[in-house]
C-alpha cells in the first residue's frame, strides 16, 4: 500500500479505469478491421472488372481504332469506333450545355432565394424523383415527345442525356452549397456585397470543388448510359456531324452491338470501346479533382 501511495496510484481505481479503455481500444480495432474487410470485398469487383476490360481490350486498341469507324460487316477484322467516340463527345457536350447551367441555377435557386418556398419544394421533389427514374423511361419520353416529330439525330439523345445529368447535378450542387459557412456570406454582406455578388464571388468559389465533382457524376453517368440513346440516337455505322435528321452512334451503342453478335472480331472491338470509355471517364474525374485541389489551393 505504501508503494501505491507513494505513487498517487490506487489499485482498485486503476482497474475500473482500465477496464473501459480497453474495451475501447479493442472495439476500436474491432471496428477498423470490419472497415477495412468491407472496403476490401467492395474492391474486388472492381478490381475484377478493371482487369477483365483491360486485358480484353488492350489486344484491339491501336492506332487503326482509335482513328476509324466501324465496318459494315462484324465479321471483318479492324476498324473501330471513332463514329462513336465524336457522337458521345457531342451529345455530352450538348447535354452538359444545357443540364449544368440549368441544375447549377436551380440549386442557387433552392438554397439561397426559395428556402421553404413551394417553387424550391416543387424542384427538390421532381430532382428526387427524377433522379431514380430508369433510363429508358427518360429515352421512351424523348422518343414521343422528339422522335417522332423530328426523327433520330444528335439533338434527340442530348436532351434524353440532359434530362438523366440535370436532377444529379441539382441534388450534389444544393448540399455543396449548403456545406458554405455562413460567417463567409455575413462578412461579404458586411463588406457591402450584394447578394448576386456574395453568390457569384463567394458562395459558388467557395462550393466549386463539390460541384465539379457532382458535374463530374452526371458527365459519367451521361457517357455511360445506352438504353436512352437507343430510342434516341439509334446510332450508325458511319461519320457525322450533324445534329438532327440523321442517326449518330455513341461509344455505348457500339459497344453493345459489337458486344451481342457473336463473332470475335466484333467483341473484340467492344472489348476495346469499354476500355476507351473507361479511360475517358477516368481522365475527366482526375481533371476534375486536380481543377477542385487547386481552387481549393488557391484560396
Amino acid at each position: 500500500m505504501d508503494r501505491w501511495a507513494g505513487s498517487r496510484i490506487v489499485p482498485g481505481v486503476c482497474l475500473r479505469e482500465c477496464k473501459p479503455a480497453r474495451r475501447r481500444v479493442w472495439r476500436n480495432r474491432r471496428n477498423t478491421t470490419l472497415v477495412l474487410l468491407a472496403v476490401g470485398l467492395t474492391l474486388i469487383p472492381v478490381i475484377m472488372i478493371l482487369y477483365q476490360i483491360t486485358a480484353r481490350g488492350i489486344a484491339t486498341m491501336d492506332w487503326e481504332f482509335l482513328t476509324s469507324s466501324m465496318p459494315f460487316s462484324f465479321r471483318r477484322e479492324g476498324g473501330g469506333f471513332l463514329n462513336g467516340l465524336v457522337g458521345t463527345a457531342i451529345m455530352v457536350g450538348l447535354a452538359s450545355a444545357i443540364s449544368i447551367p440549368l441544375g447549377i441555377l436551380a440549386a442557387v435557386y433552392i438554397v439561397e432565394y426559395g428556402k421553404r418556398n413551394w417553387l424550391a419544394k416543387l424542384i427538390r421533389f421532381f430532382s428526387d424523383v427524377m433522379a431514380g427514374v430508369p433510363s429508358v423511361f427518360v429515352g421512351l419520353f424523348v422518343y414521343t415527345a422528339l422522335v417522332i416529330q423530328f426523327g433520330f439525330g444528335a439533338l434527340m439523345g442530348a436532351a434524353s442525356l440532359a434530362i438523366i445529368m440535370l436532377p444529379i447535378i441539382v441534388r450534389s450542387t444544393e448540399e455543396m452549397l449548403k456545406l458554405v459557412p455562413h460567417e463567409l456570406k455575413d462578412a461579404s454582406y458586411a463588406l457591402g456585397a450584394a447578394k448576386w455578388q456574395t453568390i457569384m464571388r463567394v458562395i459558388l468559389p467557395s462550393a466549386a470543388p463539390g460541384i465539379s465533382t457532382g458535374v463530374m457524376l452526371a458527365v459519367g453517368r451521361a457517357a455511360g448510359e445506352t438504353a436512352p440513346l437507343i430510342l434516341t440516337a439509334l446510332g450508325s455505322y458511319q461519320l457525322t456531324a450533324k445534329l438532327w435528321g440523321a442517326p449518330m452512334s455513341s461509344l455505348t451503342l457500339a459497344i453493345f452491338d459489337g458486344a451481342r453478335n457473336p463473332f470475335a472480331a466484333g467483341q473484340a472491338r467492344a472489348w476495346a470501346g469499354a476500355l476507351e470509355l473507361l479511360i475517358i471517364v477516368l481522365v475527366f474525374t482526375v481533371v476534375a479533382r486536380v481543377v477542385a485541389s487547386r481552387s481549393r489551393i488557391s484560396r
